[in-house]
């Protein structure tokens, strides 16, 4: 499928335009999009040679855009800026988003968790369906990179380029935080925004592999649990407790209840932390010794390191006896209660310490960005330049995986679109 058609730069020079989005991601081509659709003329700006590049590697080159929850659901998923964004997704939630790209040719299915994917597994797919609405609603591409914006007397007059100045009566900024850098997403939004007075939160990577101090995670690197629950604690304070996937790197975890758990730590420091795994998280500590007990009784004139194959992956066993501190050759009917019970502590406490993520070049999202006190949440309109618009991740608003971050560049880029320009 074509995308919109490229003009050359003076071209672009020569007119005014109604909006320029800045920013050619999911939130942009769906502000563009609903702009253009109200006989708006539009023109999209993006600095890379190629549109849409995140979302065709996001969710593994499947793309998950939505959930299929209620509003409630999704926002005990949004970890900042719930409240803010309550009007964009009433307007434009995740039944609207799987309406929208159904409507377009998109057949979509709904996966464990309520993640939503097209329906044959490809992101290539919602980028084709985005890139030819676009087109069919007149927005023009232009491959180039804006330096700042032209603000006269508080309002936009529109933006500034290498080979000169764009006008237009309105801008949104939809270009994304820090995450995955290559893609385009390298902060300048956030200099941008700053530089007509918007102040920015810190911004920290989130959804990211974190790296943890214990030496043997390299000996079970790529090793996937399920129904596994992951706790951290800061002293007293239990800041997250969650049961589901995870998997060991060469230097940390990742998989869902760890990126989770990034998302909750972003921004704060990992030292004090207390972060354990659970590998038995059905079973209390009585029970799970009850069962040990019984298969011990039914192994008893094996050596421990042979013991274990029913209750851990195979890799994990030579961690598990090394950390148990029993003799891997010890019969089990040698092995005594003391160091029984030691065992099922670390079958409930296996001790992860985390001193680190792996980065923006691996985060999903960013943490942070513009502040949203300083934006209007029923318009997406800056609060302090007239003209000014705002879509997507740039905004200090994220949520945990599951497609809930892909709902709001979708539902802020909607927002931005319907809104632009209604007062003129």
């Amino acid at each position: 499928m074509n995308s919109p058609v490229s003009l050359m730069e003076n071209r672009l020079t020569m007119k005014e335009w109604d909006v320029i989005v800045v920013g050619g991601g999911p939130a942009g081509y769906m502000a563009a999009i609903f702009a253009a659709r109200r006989g708006l003329s539009v023109v999209l700006l993006e600095k890379t040679r190629f549109t849409l590049t995140k979302l065709k590697i996001s969710g593994k080159g499947r793309c998950n855009l939505t959930n299929n929850c209620t509003s409630a659901q999704l926002f005990e998923k949004i970890l900042r800026g719930d409240k803010f964004l309550r009007s964009a997704v009433s307007g434009f939630g995740p039944e609207e988003i799987m309406a929208f790209f159904e409507q377009a040719g998109v057949a979509l299915k709904t996966e464990r968790g309520r993640r939503v994917f097209p329906v044959s597994d490809k992101a290539s797919d919602i980028a084709e369906a985005l890139m030819e609405l676009a087109t069919k609603a007149g927005v023009t591409l232009e491959h180039i990179s804006v330096k700042d914006l032209l603000v006269d007397n508080g309002e936009i007059r529109g933006v500034s380029v290498a080979s000169g100045e764009i006008y237009g009566k309105a801008v949104v900024l939809a270009t994304g935080g820090l995450s995955y850098p290559k893609t385009g997403s390298d902060g300048d939004g956030y200099r941008i925004a700053k530089g007509v007075g918007h102040t920015i939160h810190k911004c920290s990577p989130a959804l990211v592999a974190l790296r943890c101090r214990e030496s043997w995670i390299n000996e079970v690197e790529g090793l996937s649990l399920r129904n596994v629950r992951l706790d951290c604690k800061r002293g007293k304070k239990t800041i997250y407790s969650e049961q589901g996937e995870m998997l060991f790197t060469k230097d940390g975890i990742s998989g869902p209840i760890s990126l989770s758990l990034s998302s909750y730590l972003a921004g704060e420091s990992y030292d004090g932390l207390e972060t354990w795994i659970d590998l038995k998280p059905a079973l209390d500590e009585d029970t799970l010794d009850r069962r040990v007990i019984r298969d011990f009784s039914e192994q008893s004139n094996k050596e421990f390191k042979n013991s274990l194959g029913q209750l851990l992956p195979s890799s994990l066993i030579p961690v598990m006896i090394k950390l148990s501190g029993i003799m891997a050759e010890k019969k089990v009917n040698q092995i005594s209660s003391a160091e029984r019970k030691k065992l099922v502590h670390l079958f409930k406490h296996l001790p992860v310490t985390v001193c680190g993520d792996a980065g923006y070049n691996e985060a999903i999202v960013t943490a942070g960005g513009v502040n949203t006190r300083e934006i209007d949440p029923k318009t997406m309109e800056s609060k302090l330049v007239k003209g000014l618009y705002f879509a997507g991740e740039i905004m200090d608003v994220d949520g945990l995986t599951g497609g809930y971050n892909m709902t709001i560049a979708f539902s802020t880029g909607h927002a931005a679109g319907i809104s632009v320009l209604r007062g003129e």
